[in-house]
């Protein structure tokens, strides 16, 4: 299988993914990376579930019909948290690996036992997600407790590169839950989109020192175990990435320029 690279595809609602794309990278230097935003319809956020999860079958059944994937990342983690169920159920044969907040993590690294969540509306109303917070409050220490926030419009911000507007959405929703649980030590990003901004939450926190936690490196590792394991039908002969979007071409062009300085040829996929 010399010169043949694995084809593994990265989704998300827009530049979120972005942020997961360079781990990915880093940790898979010979897969074929084929990214497709779905900025048709960001942010996904504030959508209804439903039509996110109708919406994400039908993407996935087109880009498949385009692209042999060996593997599916959701770099999204409303995506995951609506979707990854419907998802693996109808592509069985696809490993797939969803983001969900690390709060587990968090948790453990913690040492006041006050953790804070900053996620979209829709992570943070979804099932999976409140599963996800019960299993882990019950395996952590007695006290511990998590205060989320739905960080409304940042994700927009990061979308349109308006850093200023991005800067102050930081800081209000980050004051917002500092004001209801000033002890909080420890903040997930629960959105890819957010450690894109990394700068800002840091300048946002203040004098007061805050452990930001981001999963896109454990999602890296994911990858890479369920990667070893894949069906090898399909894969591409070169390894360089593919750029998929179904909204404007030239926003997703301009993230990769901004926020991995490299420039992108994006191809429409239309749904």
């Amino acid at each position: 299988m010399s010169g043949f690279a694995p084809v593994v595809g990265v989704f998300d609602s827009g530049v979120g993914g972005l942020s997961v794309w360079r781990a990915l990278r880093g940790a898979l230097p010979h897969a074929r990376l084929s990214y497709l935003a779905d900025n048709a319809w960001a942010p996904y956020g504030e959508r209804p579930a439903e039509a996110l999860r109708e919406r994400l079958l039908t993407l996935v059944r087109d880009w498949r019909a385009r692209e042999p994937l060996n593997l599916l990342v959701l770099a999204c983690n409303t995506a995951t948290a609506v979707g990854i169920d419907a998802l693996r159920a109808e592509h069985r044969e696809l490993p797939i690996v969803g983001i969900e907040p690390a709060i587990r993590p968090a948790l453990a690294a913690s040492r006041s036992g006050r953790v804070g969540v900053v996620a979209t509306r829709a992570t943070l109303n979804s099932a999976r997600y409140q599963a996800l917070r019960a299993a882990c409050l019950a395996r952590a220490p007695g006290g511990a407790t998590v205060h989320e926030r739905a960080a409304d419009g940042l994700a927009a911000a990061i979308e349109r590169g308006d850093g200023a507007a991005a800067e102050a959405l930081c800081r209000s929703h980050l004051q917002a839950l500092l004001d209801e649980a000033p002890a909080i030590d420890t903040l997930v990003l629960g959105c890819t989109h957010y450690p894109l901004v990394l700068g800002s939450w840091r300048a946002a926190s203040g004098a007061q020192p805050l452990t930001l936690i981001d999963p896109a490196q454990a999602v890296a590792r994911r990858a890479l175990g369920l990667l070893s394991g894949a069906a090898a039908s399909g894969l591409a002969l070169k390894n360089e990435p593919i750029w998929h979007c179904t909204g404007h071409a030239e926003a997703l062009s301009r993230a990769t320029r901004q926020w991995l300085g490299m420039p992108a040829d994006v191809r429409p996929l239309q749904s």
